[in-house]
């Protein structure tokens, strides 16, 4: 009796997991307003930017744009893409330094490192009359976020093999919270601002200001060290020495740090890899068009965006909680070529929608794919290599991840300013069929591997 009281005990998610998990929701609510607002951002600097970096760029592209006869409200988007594209990349870039920093000096002081980044970018965003402002906001909050990373780092640190797992499920938590409630308030508070003088934008940045100091003050009272003394690293050499396999291409498709895998295995882990960057290379360029898309064609406002997001996010929070944790341990193979094949169809439906009820069948798709592709990739990687090498594994996945984000939206959004949101989003739709084939034809090995992984 004794034993088992040991292994429940073993069994229990540590409390610092909940401290983190309260602390991603307030971050990814402050992070996520900004979402329904963008495409009524860069309407508002094309008015008030006239002699700004808005307009310079405006004119840097216009020459391309007339050979392609690409049309003029098509600008936004391209924007729309390079701001995303940024963002993403500057948080690919600072990820690892950070991880690489927290190894030697601690979760707790990167961590508010970053957290004090965050809240400067909110600072900036409050008061950015100017596209230049905006776009400096943005750099920032970028090369901030590494927060995201070194919450897997903490959950990693104070969980055991058995309640990994269910601590990382808290962070996807995290995240469905965020991404359902965020857009909805900054909708909401922009809506409100209309009747009020000033920039709409001004409430929701200074929503996520609050929301980022409040995590700062949570976390200082709340949070405790959970890396250990005596297994930091000892020098800054080491930790930056790793950090280039994690920001180079090449290295992070072939796998490179990761040691003493059989071929076989890393040829599998290999192919999941490239699987997992050109699925979401492609997906997350349609995704970040997705606002742009709707208020063009539909004179979407920004609560109509909210609400978008809204539904979507439920969706997604519903498939999560009553179909992806229900996935039998060696289905997850059979489930991803489930979710990829159904992504085709929704970005398909939602380019051609010539409604809004009809954008919302392909919304229900897009939003089972997004629920179940990652969650399940994810899951079939962390069946990789040895217990010391899991966190290698799943290191250089996410910064696949993350290359895939910073991309992505960018291409797409030239695709989009080029040939039009149709075309860009059927040809899209075509290119996802490559991760698919490539997923199914190496889904039986997977499910092989998971499956002698479990046996183990």
């Amino acid at each position: 009796m004794e034993g088992s009281g040991d292994r429940r005990k073993d069994e229990k998610i540590h409390p610092t997991i909940y401290v983190i998990f309260v602390s991603l929701v307030l971050d990814l609510l402050g992070f996520t307003v900004i979402l329904p607002l963008l495409p009524s951002l860069l309407d508002y600097y094309e008015k008030h930017d006239k002699d700004g970096l808005y307009h310079w760029l405006l004119g840097k592209c216009e020459g391309f744009q007339k050979f392609v006869g690409a049309p003029d409200e098509f600008n936004k988007v391209l924007f729309g893409g390079m701001i995303g594209s940024i963002f993403s990349f500057l948080q690919f870039l600072s990820s690892p330094v950070m991880g690489a920093l927290s190894d030697i000096y601690g979760r707790k002081a990167i961590l508010l490192l970053n957290m004090f980044g965050i809240a400067t970018s909110y600072a900036l965003w409050a008061v950015s009359h100017t596209f230049g402002l905006f776009v400096l906001s943005r750099v920032i909050g970028g090369l901030s976020k590494g927060n995201i990373s070194l919450s897997t780092a903490i959950v990693t640190d104070v969980s055991s093999s058995k309640t990994r797992g269910k601590g990382m499920a808290l962070i996807g938590v995290a995240f469905s919270v965020g991404f359902i409630i965020g857009p909805v308030i900054g909708a909401g508070f922009s809506a409100w601002a209309k009747h009020h003088q000033g920039a709409f934008f001004v409430i929701p940045a200074l929503f996520a200001l609050v929301l980022a100091l409040i995590d700062i003050a949570f976390i200082t009272i709340f949070y405790k060290e959970s890396l250990d003394v005596n297994k930091r690293a000892r020098s800054l050499g080491s930790g930056l020495s790793e950090v280039y396999d994690y920001i180079i291409p090449l290295s992070l498709l072939s796998f490179k740090p990761v040691q003493n895998l059989k071929e076989k295995d890393l040829g599998l882990l290999q192919r999941t890899g490239l699987i997992y960057f050109l699925y979401l290379f492609i997906y997350s360029g349609l995704e970040y068009s997705l606002t742009f898309m709707t208020h063009l064609r539909f004179n979407y406002t920004r609560m109509q965006q909210g609400r978008m997001y809204l539904f979507s996010g439920t969706v997604m929070a519903l498939i999560q909680g009553g179909y992806v944790r229900r996935i039998h341990p060696g289905q997850e193979p059979s489930k991803a070529v489930m979710g990829l094949l159904l992504i085709i169809p929704s970005f398909v439906i939602m380019g051609l929608a010539p409604s809004p009820s009809v954008l919302y069948v392909g919304l229900i798709l897009f939003s089972f794919a997004s629920a179940t592709v990652v969650p399940c990739l994810t899951t079939i990687v962390s069946s990789y290599g040895s217990t010391e090498q899991k966190g290698t594994v799943l290191g250089i996945f996410r910064s696949l991840g993350a290359l895939a984000r910073s991309l992505g939206p960018f291409v797409i959004s030239i695709a989009y300013w080029s040939l039009g949101p149709t075309i860009c989003y059927c040809v899209g739709s075509a290119l996802l069929i490559i991760p698919y084939i490539l997923l199914k034809k190496t889904e039986f090995n997977l499910f092989s591997l998971k499956t002698e992984s479990l046996k183990e």
